[in-house]
C-alpha cells in the first residue's frame, strides 16, 4: 500500500476513508472519544485538499444484520461537533440513497456511512460487496490498523478496485512498530491479558531481540501453572500448554521470561491478600501482580531503552485489583519520552494510562489491540 504522503492531486476527488471508530456508546452517546480524535489529522488533511470524504467504520460485533444499538449515527454526530462541521449521515452502507448523496456532494463535504458490519459481505470479504463500496469513490485510504489483520471487504478486497493509500494514523502506527521491531536495546516487553494463544506470535517474534519479557494477568497464570506452581481457581489458558512448554526449552528462557514473584489473590473467605507465588492455595484466585513483583518489574523497566506494553496485569476493572496495572502504567510513562522509546497498545492498557492522565508521556499509544499483536508477531495483515 502506498504512503499517504505520495497521494496525487486530490481536489474534487471522492475519497473512501476506512477508519476504526469502534468506540464505547451508551444511550446513543459516545463515552470514549480517544479513537475519534486520532483520525482527525487525516480528515482535516482531506478537507484542506477539497475532497469529498466518505467515512466508513464498523461498530461492535454486528453479524451481518441491522442492530439499532450498533448504529454509527452517534459517532457521526460526535465527529461533527469536534470538527464543528456538518456531516451527512447515511442510514445505509450501499444503496440508492448513498449513491445519490455522494453524487450530489461537493468538495469539503463529509458523508458518514452506517455500520459496515451490518452487511454480511463485509465480514465475508466478498468481492461483489467490495466492488460496490469501491464504486462510491475514486481513491481508498486505510486509516484503520485495528482491523487490518482481518480479511474483511472494506480493508482487504476493496483494494483490488481502487488506488489505495495509508492514512496519517496508519503511517504513524507502522513507523512506531518498526522502531520496536528494530529496537535500541535493552528491549523490555510487558505482556498481560488472558490468552497466550493471541500473544504467542508476538512473544516468539520479539523473543530474540528482547532483553526481558515481563508477564502478568491470566497470561502469567498459565506460565506459573506449567512451572508447577499452584494457581488455585485463577484464570488460565488451558490451550497454551504446548506453546509454553516449547518456550521453556529455550536456553535463555529463565533469563528472558520473567514471572511474578508474588500475586494478589481473593481467598475463599473473600479477603484480598498479597501472597508469594509459592504460597497460593487451591482455594485462592489470582487477580493481580503483587508489590514484590511491581518492585522487580520496575528495575527492569528502568533499564529499558525500548519498551512495549500490551495487556493489563490483572482484573484492572476491579478497584481491589488495579494496583499492578496502574503501577506499570506509571513506570512505562515515566520511562518513556526521553529515557526510552515506549509503545503501548490494547484497550484496557490505554485506559489505564488515561486514568492516571499520563498518556501524553508515552511516545506512541496505538489504537490497535489484536492488530498490533498480529503485526508485531509477523502475521498476515490483509489490510496492508
Amino acid at each position: 500500500m502506498q504512503k499517504f504522503s505520495s497521494l496525487p492531486n486530490l481536489e474534487n476527488k471522492r475519497v473512501f476513508l476506512r477508519v476504526d471508530l469502534n468506540v464505547p456508546i451508551k444511550d446513543k452517546k459516545v463515552i470514549d472519544d480517544y479513537k475519534i480524535y486520532k483520525v482527525i489529522k487525516t480528515i482535516e488533511f482531506l478537507l484542506r485538499k477539497k475532497t469529498v470524504i466518505i467515512i466508513a467504520t464498523h461498530l461492535g460485533k454486528a453479524k451481518g444484520r441491522y442492530n439499532e444499538d450498533l448504529s454509527t449515527e452517534p459517532i457521526a454526530k460526535y465527529l461533527a461537533k469536534i470538527l464543528d462541521k456538518k456531516i451527512k449521515f447515511i442510514p445505509e452502507v450501499i444503496g440508492n440513497v448513498t449513491k445519490k448523496e455522494i453524487k450530489s456532494a461537493k468538495p469539503g463535504d463529509i458523508i458518514f456511512l452506517e455500520n459496515l458490519r451490518f452487511k454480511k459481505g463485509e465480514l465475508d470479504n466478498d468481492d461483489k460487496f467490495a466492488k460496490e463500496l469501491a464504486s462510491l469513490a475514486d481513491i481508498y485510504i486505510n486509516d484503520a490498523l485495528a482491523v487490518s489483520h482481518r480479511k474483511q471487504a472494506s480493508v482487504a478486497a476493496i483494494k483490488k478496485y481502487l488506488p489505495s493509500y495509508s492514512g496519517l494514523l496508519l503511517e504513524s502506527e507502522l513507523k512506531a512498530f518498526e522502531r520496536v521491531l528494530n529496537p535500541k536495546k535493552p528491549l523490555v516487553v510487558i505482556m498481560g491479558g488472558a490468552k497466550i494463544k493471541t500473544k504467542a506470535p508476538l512473544i516468539a517474534n520479539l523473543y530474540k531481540n528482547s532483553t526481558r519479557i515481563l508477564l502478568g494477568g491470566g497470561l502469567a497464570n498459565s506460565f506459573l501453572k506449567y512451572n508447577k506452581l499452584e494457581i488455585g481457581k485463577s484464570l488460565c489458558d488451558e490451550e497454551s500448554a504446548k506453546i509454553i512448554k516449547k518456550m521453556m526449552k529455550e536456553k535463555s528462557y529463565k533469563q528472558k521470561i520473567i514471572l511474578p514473584l508474588d500475586v494478589v489473590v481473593l481467598t475463599k473467605e473473600g479477603r484480598v491478600q498479597a501472597k508469594d507465588v509459592k504460597n497460593v492455595l487451591k482455594t485462592d484466585t489470582i487477580f493481580d501482580i503483587g508489590p514484590a513483583t511491581i518492585s522487580a518489574y520496575s528495575a527492569y523497566i528502568k533499564e529499558a531503552q525500548t519498551l512495549i506494553w500490551n495487556g493489563p496485569m490483572g482484573k484492572f476493572e476491579d478497584l481491589d485489583f488495579r494496583a499492578g496495572t496502574i503501577a506499570i502504567a506509571i513506570l512505562v510513562a515515566s520511562r518513556s519520552s526521553g529515557h526510552a522509546y515506549g509503545v503501548v497498545g490494547g484497550g484496557e492498557t490505554v485506559a489505564a494510562l488515561r486514568s492516571i492522565r499520563m498518556i501524553e508521556y508515552v511516545d506512541f499509544v496505538s489504537t490497535a489491540g489484536g492488530a498490533m499483536l498480529s503485526y508485531l508477531g509477523g502475521e498476515e495483515m490483509p489490510g496492508l
